[in-house]
């Protein structure tokens, strides 16, 4: 099934992308191909269909991506995350001496002078 699905997203990948670039643009783009307005989709030419045509493809696109998720992990029935190990890093040891004990102390600030 979801072998299917998969050549099922790619053809609806190649679908939309052309169905995108078709679209009138401020550009003109790709959409000067589509042909003459008062063919085939009537006075307002093909942008209403188009943007319907489009939305349509990617409202089954994301559909067919979630259920490819779906059946993808009912197959496998394993996540990717689970095959992660995880290590301990390794720190650095510093050897514990006399010297090392011993926290350097903060100078001390002179004392005020007293005032009679």
């Amino acid at each position: 099934m979801a072998s299917t699905l998969l050549v099922l997203q790619f053809i609806l990948a190649a679908v939309l992308t052309i169905a995108i670039l078709l679209q009138k643009s401020s550009s003109i783009g790709l959409g000067a191909y589509s042909g003459s307005n008062e063919s085939l989709f009537g006075a307002k030419g093909p942008a209403g269909f188009m943007a319907k045509f489009t939305f349509v493809i990617g409202f089954v696109f994301l559909v067919n991506t979630l259920a490819l998720g779906y059946f993808y992990n009912q197959e496998k029935k394993v996540s990717i995350a689970e095959d992660i190990k995880v290590t301990k890093p390794i720190v650095p040891t510093v050897p514990v001496t006399a010297q090392t004990k011993q926290t350097p102390q903060a100078p001390k600030a002179p004392s005020a002078p007293k005032t009679k």
